[in-house]
């Protein structure tokens, strides 16, 4: 699953599953363009993909801001002469119900996670047109599937992620696009470890996650980061409009049944 000639655009890709997604796109072939707003986390990213014998370029950008991230995609089509893929891993968390969220949270969380996500695909959709096609691909969540408490503003975003993205597939269907969502379950980033330090006993939180999953353990980012480059990839070819789960099996079981064995 090579990506020669390849150029692909990852927002948060300075860590967790988009930094492991620009690792194996550059360790097969792609040239990777990082937007983040991180800017520390992006150079370091880059700065290891060039070591290797990798191609990037990080832009620092804020997704909520359409100009920002036209600045970073105007800069990758000068840097790569062109876009092919689009990888969306720019994401946040935060806490709350329909009560006690409060706007700012709202508007910080659907900023990133929602905006972010139509930012990218309106500045780079015209580049895929240009090479005659190309894929995005939006990082969701389970809980853009079901939910949990507390989480009123991230659930929301990562649920109408799905609804840009099947409405991304069938617009630019007939231009050569492909859009696709893949749901993770727990994954070990930057995120889950700062979910878990707000508790008293973070070790809890890790252990309290590898129970959830059926296969007794949370993901790896590059797990994660294998099937999104699938759904970029060429091998994908007819996979359009679909959403992908990586839940390590959350999803499939029903809670509270008792174990037999």
């Amino acid at each position: 699953m090579r990506f020669d000639e390849k150029t692909i655009v990852v927002t948060g890709g300075a860590l967790g599953i988009g930094q492991a997604a620009c690792l194996l796109l550059a360790e097969r072939g792609g040239a990777v363009s990082i937007i983040d707003w991180d800017e520390n986390a992006g150079n370091a990213a880059c700065e290891q993909i060039k070591a290797a014998g990798g191609k990037a370029i990080f832009s620092k950008a804020d997704v909520s801001d359409a100009a920002s991230v036209d600045e970073a995609v105007a800069r990758t089509v000068s840097e790569f002469g062109g876009i092919n893929s689009l990888i969306v891993s720019a994401g946040i968390q935060r806490y709350g119900t329909a009560v006690s969220t409060t706007e700012e949270q709202w508007d910080e969380v659907l900023g990133v996670n929602l905006k972010g996500a139509w930012n990218a695909a309106r500045s780079v959709i015209p580049h895929l047109m240009k090479a005659g096609g190309g894929s995005i691909v939006n990082v969701s969540s389970v809980q853009a599937l079901a939910s949990q408490q507390n989480v009123l503003a991230y659930t929301v975003s990562k649920h109408a992620l799905l609804g840009l993205t099947r409405s991304i597939a069938m617009d630019f269907a007939k231009d050569g696009i492909r859009a696709n969502a893949v749901c993770p379950g727990t994954v070990d980033t930057p995120m889950l470890q700062w979910a878990a330090s707000l508790d008293p006993d973070p070790q809890s939180v890790y252990a309290a996650c590898n129970q959830m999953h059926p296969l007794g353990r949370i993901a790896q980012p590059r797990e994660i980061a294998e099937v999104a480059l699938f759904l970029a990839h060429e091998s994908a070819s007819f996979v359009t409009g679909s959403i992908w789960t990586a839940d390590g099996g959350l999803l499939t079981q029903i809670g509270g049944v008792p174990q037999t064995s």
